[in-house]
């Protein structure tokens, strides 16, 4: 693939240069600080009681400017879990009549808190039998290895892991940045695909995910969900194009960029007659149970050992712990669409009573502009250059964003963690004691 253009000035920055740069940050009394109000960007709206700007994908409010993920907040306290429990109750027992000497479920895990939180809820709770199933991204942290492997042993369950080969997934991460504006259409597709492959393959219709997507974005509510469940939902909600999509041809790319049909195979989710013929369907447990991360995070730290780690974009150590590239997928929202992790993160802490508005932006105008460390890491996997990422990313940006300055901020201090895939870490770990092993002072102290 030809090298892109640094990003080109636009009137708006030709005095100050490209439109993403990184920039010192603004200290008290400067012209160019941010107001007073936190709000990144103050051209844009935001919900009136969150922190969520209008340029979030999908996002609606209503006629107070309030949107929808608060409005499910506010449904939530009315909504009676009781009977919504019952309803759960009644489908895991018709799943286990149905299943027999077979799984009841499938629940498709990470290792990450939420995960951890359904092996809990659906074996000591509800006495469910389930097949754990994994698409590996291939970017375990360490912690996140951990916490897999740990998850595995305190629920003894019966586990699944596809994991596609690192050069693809290279491939597909710097694809990706151009396909659909961030590294990780693999995950996104991979995710969807893998565990419908399984519930086809061993006949297992019940599929069971955790928070509820009225919990987790602006795109429904709990009074009016949307979107259900359907072969194609995470081709919709986040993977965007087909495997058929990705195809890259060597003619275009190169030979050592090329994708090929064969190599997508594992990403494309079953036919449409064979997940009616297993009648597969999904459900969301937080569309039953009251979901609360805070707490569930305390509670499968404190009873099963789950562990936090230090998370790249955001002020806290839970959500996407299991990987070393959350910061890149951040980033790149942040920079097409003015907001990143942090804002998600205290938005959901402002719905909750936990954070002022005005404290959250703070948070917000500390975390999401910083440039992560992971950013070195899918650069030498792609083989692009900063000016290369950055330019691609200004191509996607939201029409309210066009033009515009947006800061990229250095980061203080090197993370907590080595943000290289575990396994390669363990890799290099084994050979630098083989090759101490086999040096010959080694072999004259042996001696």
């Amino acid at each position: 693939m030809p090298p892109l253009p640094s990003p080109a000035p636009s009137p708006a920055a030709s005095e100050s240069g490209p439109l993403t740069r990184l920039l010192a940050r603004p200290g008290a009394g400067d012209a160019n600080a941010d107001e007073p109000a936190g709000k990144p960007f103050a051209h844009l709206s935001y919900c009136v009681r969150c922190c969520i700007p209008q340029t979030q994908e999908g996002v609606v409010f209503d006629e107070l400017g309030v949107c929808q993920a608060c409005q499910s907040a506010e449904q939530k306290i009315h909504i009676d879990w009781t009977q919504r429990e019952r309803a759960l109750r009644k489908i895991l027992d018709d799943a286990k009549a149905r299943a027999g000497s077979n799984y009841d479920c499938i629940i498709p895990i990470s290792g990450g808190k939420d995960s951890t939180f359904q092996l809990h809820v659906l074996t000591k709770v509800y006495g469910m039998k389930p097949l754990a199933v994994t698409f590996s991204h291939n970017w375990f942290s360490e912690t996140g290895w951990y916490n897999l492997m740990n998850s595995l042993e305190q629920f003894d369950v019966d586990h699944i892991m596809f994991t596609p080969n690192r050069k693809l997934v290279n491939k597909l991460a710097r694809h990706s940045l151009f396909g659909i504006g961030d590294a990780c259409w693999h995950c996104h597709a991979g995710v969807g695909a893998f565990p419908l492959q399984v519930a086809v393959r061993f006949n297992i219709p019940l599929l069971i995910w955790g928070e509820s997507i009225a919990e987790s974005s602006g795109r429904a509510s709990y009074l009016n969900p949307v979107r259900k469940f359907d072969r194609e939902y995470f081709t919709k909600v986040s993977a965007k194009l087909r495997p058929d999509q990705m195809v890259r041809k060597a003619e275009e790319f190169g030979a050592d960029w090329a994708v090929t049909e064969k190599d997508l195979e594992p990403f494309n989710v079953p036919s449409a007659e064979d997940c009616e013929r297993v009648g597969v369907f999904g459900i969301h447990l937080g569309d039953y149970l009251f979901w609360d991360d805070e707490r569930q995070t305390e509670f499968v730290r404190d009873n099963y050992g789950w562990r936090e780690t230090q998370v790249e974009g955001s002020f806290k150590r839970y959500k996407s712990a299991e990987c070393v590239m959350p910061g890149v997928h951040d980033l790149a929202c942040y920079l097409k669409r003015g907001y990143g992790r942090a804002t998600f993160h205290a938005s959901v802490d402002v719905r909750a009573g936990l954070l002022s508005r005005d404290e959250a932006f703070e948070l917000i105008r500390e975390h999401d502009a910083v440039r992560p460390e992971g950013l070195d890491h899918y650069l030498k996997i792609t083989g692009l250059s900063e000016a290369e990422f950055f330019a691609a990313l200004e191509k996607q940006r939201r029409p309210e964003l066009q033009g515009k300055v947006i800061p990229i901020y250095e980061k203080k201090a090197p993370n907590e963690e080595r943000l290289l895939p575990y396994p390669q870490q363990l890799i290099e770990k084994m050979r630098a004691a083989d090759a101490k092993a086999a040096s010959p002072l080694a072999s004259e102290a042996s001696a």
